[in-house]
């Protein structure tokens, strides 16, 4: 069977080895390829599955990008305890470790850049939701007596649930301008879908903050603080993570 090189992360030298029982994609152990003073974290993977017309097939079937995501990310996270890793889009592969080093001569400059850039901090991820309201008692839902009686409440409900957005909107600005005053760098993503997150409630913030490692003891705290500041809002942290969302790599 052919095989082809993925490539998970670019670093600098490691100052400590990988743990020796550490395994990526499809279970192979990643490997380190120096090359003009960087090194590609590498594995080998089948060109059955990451042939291009059989990767696009593949990035269709959810099971196995979850599984092939949480992999890389295991890799990630492993690096993350040893060194600055600058993570590659998930499914970065080459057809052979020349093709690896040219793609490091290629974008050795911007790699340092990118390298220097993160050096010492960390990604944190904030979330806020408004929560689900809650249902009516049974009373209330009962039917209208009159059509006048239930517009007035169709009005009153959507009054309220205007009101309950705007103060969940309102509470995420605040909270990212703290937020965004405790980082070096902020980046804010697309609100998640909850058919696709399976998380309840409606995404107000979902925000990215590049924070230093030395400072991430006030950030976490500062987070906390927010959590039951509002009823009926639940903000969710994530991380430490590496610097995804400021590797300057596609998702």
């Amino acid at each position: 069977m052919s095989a082809l090189r993925y490539v998970y992360a670019v670093c600098r030298p490691l100052d400590a080895p990988l743990q020796a029982e550490l395994t990526g994609i499809g279970g192979a152990p990643p490997a380190l390829l120096h090359h003009h003073g960087l090194v590609a974290v590498v594995s080998t993977v089948p060109e059955a599955e990451f042939g291009e017309q059989a990767l696009r097939a593949r990035l269709e079937d959810l099971d196995w990008l979850s599984a092939t995501a949480r992999a890389h990310q295991g890799v990630i996270a492993a690096l993350s305890t040893v060194t600055t890793p600058l993570p590659l889009r998930l499914a970065t592969v080459f057809r052979d470790d020349s093709g690896i080093r040219a793609m490091i001569e290629a974008r050795e400059d911007d790699f340092r850049r990118a390298l220097d850039r993160l050096e010492g901090r960390v990604e944190w991820g904030v979330k806020v939701f408004v929560e689900s309201e809650p249902a009516e008692p049974a009373a209330a839902a009962a039917k209208p007596a009159s059509g006048r009686d239930y517009l007035r409440s169709r009005r009153r409900h959507s009054e309220a649930h205007e009101e309950r957005w705007q103060r969940a909107e309102a509470f995420a600005r605040d909270l990212h301008e703290r937020l965004t005053r405790q980082s070096e760098d902020v980046r804010l993503h697309p609100a998640q879908n909850p058919a696709l997150s399976g998380a309840s409630g409606q995404n107000v913030l979902n925000a990215a903050y590049l924070v230093p490692r030395a400072s991430c003891e006030e950030f976490v705290e500062l987070v906390d603080r927010t959590k039951d500041e509002t009823p009926g809002i639940r903000v969710e942290l994530t991380g430490p993570w590496a610097a995804y969302s400021f590797s300057g790599e596609e998702a």
